[in-house]
């Protein structure tokens, strides 16, 4: 009767040895996480913002009553947005 699996044992020491060299690798540069944008997506972006000249404002006058706690969720408001999501 066998009881133990070696190749088991010999999966961990594979994963155990590649998270070894990923960890001395590591420990000169670190890789920092990129976003980049398509051209397309900043064009959107831009008519986006051309459209609405109050954007700004409204937005900061938002994260304000967030700071502050004031502002409220219309739960009807979401509910109708939120409908058609849960329909499909």
């Amino acid at each position: 009767m066998k009881i133990n699996d070696t190749q088991r044992i010999g999966a961990y020491r594979t994963y155990q040895q590649q998270s070894e060299a990923r960890t001395n690798q590591s420990t000169g540069k670190r890789r920092l996480d990129e976003v980049q944008f398509s051209a397309e997506a900043m064009e959107l972006l831009g008519a986006q913002r051309a459209d609405d000249p109050n954007r700004a404002q409204r937005i900061e006058s938002l994260k304000n009553e967030v700071r502050s706690g004031t502002y409220e969720v219309d739960s009807g408001k979401l509910a109708e947005r939120l409908l058609p999501f849960v329909r499909e």
